[in-house]
């Protein structure tokens, strides 16, 4: 069964749009391919978008949070987007502050947000 989520480029920045809930083992995948995809491509941004997701329990909060601590190794930043207010209440309940995750409300402002860290890094 494939059950990988498709990586998409957008311009120097990496889209990935997690379509339903996503079992460990898809997320573990998802972590694998979007690393070798940013340094292939070497990509300076990944946007996650997160929007169709219901649930992000602890493991997936901790997937998110080590692939935005990977892509800041590989000298790229993430943002998750469009993650839902319940969504971020669990997070919170469940004591995952995920300190290295920027996000954004949604797509539009995850790419502005990316395009001026970037700016800022370029610069310093």
């Amino acid at each position: 069964m494939q059950n990988n989520i498709p990586i998409l480029k957008l311009g120097d920045f990496l889209l990935v749009t997690i379509q339903m809930d996503v079992h460990d083992r898809t997320a573990l995948q998802l972590q694998d391919d979007l690393t070798n995809e940013i340094s292939k491509r070497r990509s300076k941004g990944v946007l996650i978008d997160i929007s169709n997701l219901e649930v992000v329990d602890s493991f997936m909060g901790r997937v998110l949070s080590d692939i935005a601590s990977m892509a800041k190794v590989l000298d790229a930043e993430t943002v998750v987007v469009g993650m839902r207010p319940a969504v971020a209440m669990t997070l919170v309940e469940l004591g995952l502050s995920l300190p290295s995750v920027v996000t954004a409300l949604n797509l539009e402002r995850g790419m502005e947000l990316l395009t001026q860290r970037l700016g800022r890094k370029g610069n310093g």
